[in-house]
């Protein structure tokens, strides 16, 4: 892990939460084409055009952030989904804004709906520009495929992949991208807050010791589309899981992937290493008539190399306590990663392993940085100075290692990293063909319910 650098409940700020709804899109696939460096800089009027793929919370807040970039000429030409009312709604919210008024000019013939919007997007920029690919995580690869096709510098958002195949289709993509000096950023943000970058080196120093265990937690109410009821009669069953998409698999890698993800991440970073196995346990409790697929609580008990563990535990159930926070523990000392949020994330060191003020030895000055702009400030300078930046391979490192995890909670089985990554099951193969008359890559039985993981009875996936 060499480069230093969400959903958060209700209470805590963040981009993802602007608007309170989260875009999507489908796609259909494009070959990358021939590997030809183009500039990698905005053309000649110094302006650097965006195009927004995913026009719901994630998308239009990480839009917000790249037209903040200080003193950057930067404009937002161009969005995409396959929902007509959060390209619509999206384009004439951020227009609306006075800080954006000479920033934003998307007029409704380079608004675009469908499953091939993504395409007429990117069409409308230049070599060097950005699009944002802010859809569920399961067409990440696809869009990608044609950004590099188009020379685009990207800013992605996690998890970028769900399932082994298609980690391994998007690290074989970005070998495209790096040959053609692409920039490429991805939405795990932690890794650019200055406090945690601090705390990183102090902890590589050896100021808490020999990193021997690692804790983190993501443990809230009901979060996001996690728990889904029914289509309503009539509906159309693609597009209601695509509105839905924490609840099924196929399209996010569920509550796991899309939650978990980012404190999975951040205690990887500190221990500057990926775990090599994983045992794990979960179940469903208050259902309701929720026809989900996921799990109601998850613990997950991942190895590194050396021995030592990182514990996580996830829950997503009202009336319980809450805990959003990751720890080191060292053999000298123990390090707060992070706090009740992703940010501020108030990043400290204790003497000991009692967190009280008399341990205290170390704390990042507040206020901290807001790492959703900075990881945008960042992209963006790497863009006008040309300087190596891809943090693809580092992106999907981290959503296929939460895969692991979740995989164990479902199977009820050891999972190593090999094995997930040379894991044969695709949750939706042939998603660059999907149009708007395709059946999902789910279906529901004849009483509307979906395939549950069921551990200890299927075992060599999360479910039949």
């Amino acid at each position: 892990m060499t480069i230093p650098a969400e959903n958060s409940p209700s209470s805590s700020p963040s981009r993802r939460d602007f608007l309170k709804q989260t875009g999507t899109i489908a796609a259909t696939t494009a070959a990358v084409g021939a590997i030809a460096a183009p500039t990698v800089h905005a053309a000649e009027d110094n302006t650097i055009r965006v195009a927004l793929v995913g026009c719901g919370g994630r998308g239009t807040g990480a839009a917000v952030n790249a037209l903040s970039v200080p003193g950057e000429a930067i404009k937002l030409v161009a969005m995409a989904d396959v929902f007509e009312k959060n390209v619509n709604n999206k384009a004439d919210t951020l227009a609306g804004l006075e800080q954006f008024k000479d920033k934003v000019d998307v007029p409704q013939e380079r608004r675009f709906v469908g499953f091939d919007a993504y395409k007429q997007a990117m069409d409308c920029l230049r070599p060097g520009d950005v699009v944002i690919l802010a859809t569920p995580p399961a067409f990440r690869w696809v869009h990608y495929s044609y950004a590099i096709e188009k020379g685009l510098n990207v800013f992605m958002e996690k998890p970028l992949t769900v399932d082994g195949p298609t980690t391994n289709r998007l690290l074989e993509l970005n070998k495209a991208a790096l040959a053609k000096n692409l920039k490429v950023g991805v939405g795990l943000m932690c890794r650019h807050c200055k406090g945690r970058q601090e705390l990183f080196e102090r902890i590589q120093a050896g100021e808490i010791g020999d990193v021997n265990m690692l804790r983190a937690y993501r443990m809230a109410g009901p979060t996001g589309s996690a728990a889904c009821g029914p289509a309503p009669t009539g509906e159309n069953e693609l597009m209601y899981q695509i509105a839905n998409f924490h609840a099924f698999l196929w399209l996010s890698g569920g509550a796991v992937s899309d939650f978990l993800i980012h404190n999975i991440d951040e205690a990887c970073w500190m221990k500057d290493a990926w775990p090599v196995e994983v045992i794990a346990s979960g179940g469903r409790h208050y259902r309701g008539s929720n026809v989900d697929q996921n799990f109601d609580n998850y613990a997950m008990e991942y190895t590194f190399e050396d021995g030592t563990k990182l514990f996580v535990n996830g829950r997503t159930m009202p009336g319980c306590k809450t805990e959003f926070a990751t720890f080191a523990h060292g053999s000298k000392g123990i390090a707060v990663v992070s706090t009740a949020s992703h940010t501020p994330a108030k990043p400290r060191i204790y003497k000991g392993h009692n967190t009280d003020k008399a341990n205290l030895v170390w704390e990042f000055p507040q206020p901290e940085p807001n790492p959703y702009q900075l990881e945008w400030d960042d992209l963006i300078a790497a863009i006008r100075q040309d300087t190596p930046y891809n943090e693809v391979e580092r992106g999907a490192m981290a959503s296929i290692v939460t895969s692991m995890g979740r995989m164990a909670s479902h199977t009820g089985q050891k999972v190593t990293l090999k094995q997930m990554m040379n894991h044969k099951h695709e949750f939706a193969p042939g998603i660059d063909k999907l149009t708007m008359d395709s059946p999902s890559p789910l279906l529901a039985d004849a009483e509307g319910k979906y395939p549950i993981p069921m551990p200890g009875l299927i075992k060599d996936r999360e479910y039949a």
